[in-house]
């Protein structure tokens, strides 16, 4: 079991089609979203039941819940095929990878970057990585729950199945990279950001087709992860014509 905590998440993951087994309401709350979240939970036929602040509590766990609260089964998981075979309607794929991203709140806030930006799907690593949690949701603001997202073992192994389907690979380093304003982003693309302090692995280094950096020009010489997919993500976005 799983808890979806927040007024957007919850709302998203119910009409997302999640499957979602009740939803809880902090007994008192009102509002146009919160009456939005009762028809849409009745349409569904999810029992949404309006429950006292000890009860809420015990529930969520988190002071951050906005009075809305969800329990589901698991988070909805998807292969690397599958979100390769789905990303084929795009006139050009785009698909994101998270090399050992740990934080949490940088995990839920680049899904919702990425869901913003119309990524096809998002790989991330099963291990040294922050699990899609409460927390994560929560952060991306539903964007967990729409997006198509595979956790894989082995990195290397999904980015050779990427490129037999056709994707190049572009890595994120300070080192041996070139300017990411200066790169044609018409083509099929998997776009990989690592881990917060270390960056992409020296292995996933060397199985991207090239790498990319956005320069800096104060004295700080890097950007918090989640920063950085934005300001790619929306470059390749403009890139293209959007």
């Amino acid at each position: 079991m799983s808890i979806i905590i927040g007024r957007k998440p919850v709302l998203e993951a119910i009409n997302s089609g999640e499957e979602i087994e009740q939803v809880f309401i902090l007994y008192g709350q009102r509002g146009g979203i919160i009456d939005v979240i009762r028809i849409a939970s009745k349409k569904r036929g999810i029992k949404c039941s309006e429950v006292k602040e000890e009860r809420f509590k015990s529930i969520t766990q988190n002071p951050n819940a906005q009075g809305v609260a969800a329990k589901k089964s698991a988070q909805k998981y998807f292969t690397i095929q599958e979100i390769i075979t789905s990303s084929k309607k795009s006139v050009y794929p785009l698909i994101l990878v998270l090399d050992s991203i740990q934080d949490p709140h940088n995990l839920g806030a680049i899904l919702r970057t990425a869901e913003c930006a119309g990524v096809d799907g998002v790989v991330i690593t099963k291990h040294h990585s922050a699990p899609v949690n409460e927390t994560v949701a929560k952060t991306s603001a539903g964007a967990a729950e729409i997006l198509k997202i595979a956790p894989v073992n082995n990195l290397s192994q999904a980015l050779k199945e990427l490129k037999e389907n056709g994707f190049w690979i572009a890595g994120t380093s300070l080192e041996n990279s070139k300017n990411y304003l200066e790169t044609d982003y018409k083509i099929p693309l998997a776009l990989i950001l690592g881990n917060e302090e270390k960056g992409i692995r020296r292995l996933t280094a060397e199985s991207c087709d090239f790498l990319i950096k956005i320069p800096l020009k104060g004295k700080i010489q890097s950007l918090n992860v989640s920063v950085a997919a934005g300001v790619i993500l929306f470059e390749i976005l403009r890139k293209r014509g959007f």
